[in-house]
């Protein structure tokens, strides 16, 4: 389950908080029987604490959620999608340690 640094994303608050955002948001598409996602959530709560402000993080539950995970057309998990002004610009399909995600966050920043 998401901490409080990460946003509980829904199909129904989707486009309030990811699409509509004003700065950039990390999607974690997800499912809570995903061994690699399960060890990418301490990871992003970690990474969402050092990029608050700069990165809004959310997680996607893929079987909760499947219009967006559809849209998206998300087939493996985890899949990370990093959208920029409502716009899926960069994504990172599988468990990634923290160093090298959080390298391509701060690639993704410049």
């Amino acid at each position: 389950m998401a901490n409080t640094n990460t946003l509980q994303l829904t199909d129904q608050n989707f486009k309030e908080e990811v699409l509509n955002s004003k700065i950039p948001v990390l999607v974690d598409f997800f499912a809570p029987w995903c061994g690699p996602c399960n060890m990418m959530e301490p990871i992003l709560d970690e990474l969402a604490l050092e990029f608050e402000g700069r990165i809004k993080f959310g997680r996607l539950n893929v079987d909760d959620n499947q219009k967006t995970s559809q849209e998206y057309e998300i087939l493996s998990i985890p899949t990370i999608i990093l959208f920029e002004q409502g716009v899926a610009q960069k994504t990172i399909i599988g468990a990634l340690p923290k160093k090298k995600l959080q390298e391509k966050l701060e690639e993704f920043l410049k």
